[in-house]
């Protein structure tokens, strides 16, 4: 059995993998909150490693308020980047592989086509460019790290597009909702068992990869279709990007290609909305 380590466990994926823990028996998860590990404390990552030991180490811990980020560039970078590099060496240290969370947001959002691993990134805020700099170290640190891409993540735990949604549904009889970006919504609960899937292997394949569910939409669609599936009455209108500015510019097309960890990992990916279908019924 493999012995895990899960940091971040409080936030949307570390839930996600709690979730679907017991459909893994050949993996022993350890689920290590900020109390339990503070992972920007290397003296404190450095004891926990010497008392424990772990056959791989996923990294679920992130600064995700995006237009928080902003403003709160120090905190931002001590998560997504300094703590990304303290945890990378000690793995590193342990020969442990390592994989690691990151984003679409490292990239500018300009692309026409499904951005692939090995295109150019180029952060247009403080949060793509701090996770960015996490990926630099993690790569840097430790061989064995896998990153996993993802964007537009929601699940029923803590605060995401599918519940703001549903809550707005409830309180009001018309929103307006962005209709000029463009991406891929994913089920945490499907990213939790990609990374439980790549885990289980024997032979790892390290390096970067993307991953989102299948096909693709905009924020506006996205609400459209949790309208439908949730028999809401509420008026969706469709608005540009410039009538909702934010602190953080937000990439225009977030779409990932998936084909390499796809090929590499030979995986089905669920449709997003045959995905938020099933997640709308534990919502609803």
């Amino acid at each position: 059995m493999k012995s895990v380590l899960i940091t971040g466990a409080c936030g949307q994926l570390g839930q996600a993998i709690k979730e679907i823990e017991s459909e893994y028996t050949t993996l022993d998860f350890f689920f290590a909150t900020r109390d339990i590990l503070d992972i920007t404390d290397q003296q404190t990552l450095t004891d926990f490693f010497s008392e424990h030991t772990f056959d791989a180490v996923v990294n679920c811990a992130a600064y995700t308020a995006v237009d928080k980020a902003e403003s709160d560039i120090d905190t931002a970078r001590l998560i997504n980047a300094t703590a990304t590099k303290y945890l990378t060496q000690i793995t590193a240290e342990n020969n442990i592989p390592l994989v690691h969370i990151s984003t679409d947001y490292v990239f500018d959002g300009n692309s026409p086509t499904p951005r692939t691993e090995t295109d150019a990134v180029n952060p247009i805020g403080v949060y793509g460019q701090t996770k960015l700099e996490g990926e630099q170290f993690a790569l840097a640190s430790n061989p064995k790290t896998i990153i996993i891409r993802t964007a537009w993540v929601y699940s029923k735990y803590g605060a995401n597009f599918v519940k703001t949604m549903l809550r707005l549904f409830s309180e009001k009889q018309e929103i307006g909702v962005i209709n000029d970006q463009l991406g891929s919504p994913t089920n945490a609960i499907d990213l939790a068992r990609v990374i439980a899937n790549i885990i289980s292997q024997d032979s790892l394949e390290y390096g970067v990869f993307h991953y989102s569910n299948e096909g693709q939409c905009t924020w506006y669609d996205f609400a459209m279709k949790i309208k439908e599936l949730s028999d809401s009455s509420i008026h969706i209108n469709a608005i540009p990007t410039s009538a909702y500015p934010t602190p953080a510019k937000r990439p225009a097309y977030s779409l990932l290609d998936k084909t390499k960890i796809k090929k590499t990992y030979h995986l089905e990916i669920p449709h997003w909305e045959e995905s938020l279908k099933r997640e709308l019924k534990t919502l609803i």
